[in-house]
C-alpha cells in the first residue's frame, strides 16, 4: 500500500500545525485520467467507515476504496526539486516484469519498458 517518507510526515505535521489542523487525518487520493496518467491529491479530512486507515509515526492517513489500487506501492515524499523549491511528490512503483525486461528496454524509470512511470 501507500508509504510516506520521514520528510513527508514531518512536512505534513508542520503544515497541520500552521493551519490549525494538528491531529487531523490526511486524505490521499489518486484518479486515473483518460490517457492513463494518474492525478494525485491530498488534504486534511475526516475519516469515513470505508476508508483504509494507515499510520506513519502517529500521522493517520486515509485512503478511500476508489484510490487504494491506484496508490498501491506508491511513496509520498517531500523533496527539493530545485534549489529553494520543495514539493511533495508521488513516486509510483516500478512495474517491469523482470530484470531482463528492464535491461532489454532501458530499465525502469527510463520510460523504456512502457509500464514504468517515474515521478
Amino acid at each position: 500500500m501507500l508509504t510516506l517518507s520521514e520528510a513527508a510526515v514531518a512536512q505534513i505535521r508542520w503544515s497541520a500545525s500552521q493551519s490549525g489542523c494538528e491531529g487531523a487525518a490526511l486524505r490521499v487520493a489518486a484518479r486515473q485520467g483518460s490517457d492513463g496518467s494518474l492525478d494525485y491529491g491530498m488534504g486534511f479530512d475526516d475519516p469515513t467507515d470505508d476508508d483504509l486507515n494507515l499510520e506513519f509515526d502517529g500521522l493517520v492517513v486515509l485512503v478511500a476504496p476508489a484510490s487504494q489500487a491506484l496508490l498501491a506501492g506508491t511513496t509520498l515524499d517531500f523533496v527539493e526539486l530545485e534549489p529553494g523549491q520543495p514539493a511533495f511528490i508521488f513516486v509510483p512503483p516500478q512495474h517491469c516484469a523482470t530484470d531482463a525486461d528492464k535491461a532489454a528496454r532501458g530499465g525502469c524509470g527510463s520510460g523504456g519498458c512502457g509500464h514504468c512511470r517515474s515521478a
